[in-house]
């Protein structure tokens, strides 16, 4: 198939354009401008077998003119994200720029669209998640092919705690450390999963809730792992959820004369909710998380990644990922 890829520079849009190529489709690249053309360059590096083109995401006229260049395609596959999560940045890609991408595929007669989801949009309490959601409605609507993929926790995500503790600092725990627990997946193998929705019948027009092929796992065990890894005695700091209910009520406040400071509240109000909330099934009668009802996928796992990590044989980019 032919495919119109975006979010490609992103780690999971990487490993998502790898599985596209490997599996012998085609792929056309739609980057974001940089003016350097050094950059450009590393992209097309990183990108190596894809067709790469540089444009303006949020312009309809720069996704036919420079995306599209009148070509026929067969599907287009989003990995596109906001970078902050702030109600601005939130609307502006999880929202407005997908709706647009929908509009031309639908004007040029693109089939299929396969959608880069999260799990969390289970409970919408935060901007960017009724923002994808609200995104989610209309490709469901729209009366394309589509397949929404909802990841669990990815493991970049899960990672930012091991130059701690080779720091010799305690590992950070909200609360005891077991409020909430997840089954992570690679870059790798939810690659390979979006690029199975394009051919598999049983993967459209659905939404598609995923994790790795672990066991649940809490960040207590994350911890508990990684010191018996590194030989080190356990050491932990317990953070209270209250303290960061706290910081919420003093950012909302200071808001009002400080309006840069909604943009820090939200962010705030983003890590209290992955301090709370599991990134797994949500089962709405239960009023639970399901960890059996939370679909595996690949051969990947977590400890295994921490394992490569700690021997140096694999690096981790945190962006705006990481948790601490």
């Amino acid at each position: 198939m032919r495919i119109l890829l975006f979010g490609s520079t992103g780690t999971i849009g990487q490993a998502t354009c790898k599985a596209l190529l490997e599996r012998g489709h085609e792929v056309v690249c739609f980057v974001r401008h940089s003016s350097q053309t050094q950059n450009q360059t590393q992209t097309r590096d990183l990108l190596a077998g894809a067709q790469v083109r540089f444009g303006d995401v949020q312009s309809i006229e720069s996704v036919k003119n420079v995306g599209l260049q009148g070509e026929q395609f067969d599907a287009i596959v989003s990995c596109m994200a906001s970078r902050t999560g702030t109600p601005r940045d939130a609307w502006a890609i999880d929202y407005t720029a997908h709706s647009q991408l929908l509009k031309v595929a639908q004007q040029v007669g693109i089939a299929q669209f396969v959608l880069l989801s999260a799990i969390c949009v289970q409970k919408p309490l935060l901007a960017f998640q009724q923002a994808k959601l609200a995104f989610e409605k209309e490709l469901i609507e729209s009366g394309l092919t589509y397949s929404i993929v909802r990841p669990t926790a990815f493991f970049k995500s899960l990672s930012g705690q091991i130059k701690r503790l080779q720091q010799n600092k305690p590992f950070l725990l909200f609360a005891d450390g077991q409020l909430t627990a997840c089954k992570p997946i690679s870059d790798h193998d939810l690659g390979m999963f979006i690029a199975l929705c394009l051919s598999d019948p049983l993967k459209h027009n659905k939404i598609l809730p995923i994790g790795g092929p672990s066991e649940a796992i809490t960040p207590l065990q994350q911890g508990e792992y990684l010191f018996k890894a590194m030989g080190k005695t356990p050491k932990y700091k317990h953070v209270p959820v209250a303290l960061l209910d706290v910081i919420i009520r003093v950012l909302q406040t200071l808001a009002w004369l400080i309006p840069p400071l909604a943009a820090k509240a939200e962010l705030a109000r983003i890590g209290r909710y992955y301090a709370t909330e599991s990134m797994l099934v949500w089962d709405a009668q239960g009023l639970r998380y399901d960890a059996q009802a939370t679909p595996s996928f690949g051969t990947q796992t977590l400890f295994a990644h921490y394992d490569q990590l700690l021997a140096g044989q694999a690096d981790v980019q945190l962006g705006e990922h990481s948790v601490f």
